[in-house]
């Protein structure tokens, strides 16, 4: 893009401009390192203090910060929401190129749009249909029947196993494996029995999966994706979860199988949910949390101990060890009070 003026920037996206409205800008840097025709943005007050010294050609921020400014001010009621939006604008995806590339395999049952791109070593297995502007990554693989929706975009070496279904404009990184074999097994006096896994996965609209990420496919019913939700890095979701729209689930996460997490959620990295429960909507449960019961109230959860220094944390899990000890202790001294026992939490 070859520039847009501030003017255009604020009309475009309904925000205030507090400055030269015939300023250009070309791209987006961060408040330090940020010079002439850069946006930038300040939302976490960590950074302020960049922004008194920043040469960047306008801020975006809210109009409570907008005063301490010295450079053109976007005020926005969410600054970070309107610089995703601007940065979008300015660093478009490069258009792909229509057209099956001559080393793909494309099974004669597979249906796939004019206007779609298929990557090079790309397979297509029969009776899948990939919509329209759909981008298919070098080296995916597509099992049979699967489907992938109108403007989504599948990055390199994607693997779907059968009956996936992908919505429209979704974007799916690199090695994610959407509909393995959840992990089904019975146990038998002469050891494990696979439990056949009949379901498939389904993915709403506005999906974003990141790299390395896996999604069983469903046992008997489909594990389901709902609209708009984005899943980061390396997260493992077992059989017939399924996960609410609008909810963002941090990398590392594992979540097992016939478990429900709610719509708009948030769920931070490293947090374990077993199986079997229920995430009502509008919960946000902290990183390295375990969610081991359902959670039938929205709120802030966690159970994840903060760091600490080396010798304090010693101490205290020394002090763990001696927690039995001291109830019964405690309970004997309260005894002949006439106090009831002091109920475990």
């Amino acid at each position: 893009m070859d520039g847009v003026t501030l003017a255009q920037v604020a009309a475009r996206f309904g925000l205030v401009l507090r400055g030269d409205p015939d300023a250009r800008v070309t791209r987006v840097a961060t408040l330090k390192d940020a010079g002439a025709g850069a946006v930038s943005f300040l939302t976490n007050p960590r950074y302020r203090k960049y922004l008194e010294g920043t040469a960047a050609t306008a801020v975006v921020l809210d109009a409570a910060t907008s005063g301490d400014c010295k450079v053109a001010a976007l005020i926005a009621d969410n600054p970070y929401a309107a610089y995703a939006r601007i940065a979008a604008w300015l660093h478009p995806e490069p258009p792909a190129s229509a057209g099956v590339h001559p080393s793909a395999v494309v099974e004669p049952s597979a249906r796939v749009a004019a206007s779609a791109s298929v990557g090079p070593q790309v397979v297509i297995e029969a009776g899948c249909e990939i919509g329209e502007r759909a981008v298919i990554g070098a080296g995916s693989v597509l099992g049979a029947d699967s489907v992938v929706g109108a403007d989504s975009r599948l990055a390199a070496r994607v693997v779907l196993y059968r009956r996936v279904r992908i919505g429209a404009r979704c974007l799916i990184h690199s090695g994610v494996v959407l509909g393995a074999d959840g992990f089904g097994i019975a146990q038998d006096r002469d050891g494990w029995v696979k439990v056949p896994q009949l379901g498939g996965v389904r993915i709403g609209d506005d999906v974003e999966i990141g790299a390395n990420t896996t999604i069983d496919r469903g046992a008997i019913d489909d594990t389901v994706i709902e609209d708009d939700v984005k899943l980061d890095n390396q997260i493992q979701i077992g059989h017939n979860v399924r996960v609410g729209a609008h909810t963002a689930i941090a990398g590392c996460v594992g979540i097992s199988g016939s478990s429900t997490i709610g719509q708009r959620c948030m769920i931070g990295g490293m947090v374990g949910i077993a199986g079997h429960l229920e995430i009502c909507d509008g919960v946000a449960v902290l990183g390295l949390s375990m969610v081991s019961r359902s959670i039938t109230e929205p709120g802030i959860y966690s159970s994840g101990l903060p760091v600490s220094e080396a010798g304090a944390w010693r101490r205290v899990v020394a002090r763990l060890r001696h927690l039995d000890e001291l109830f019964d202790r405690v309970r004997r001294l309260e005894r002949p009070a006439g106090r009831s026992d002091p109920e475990p939490s």
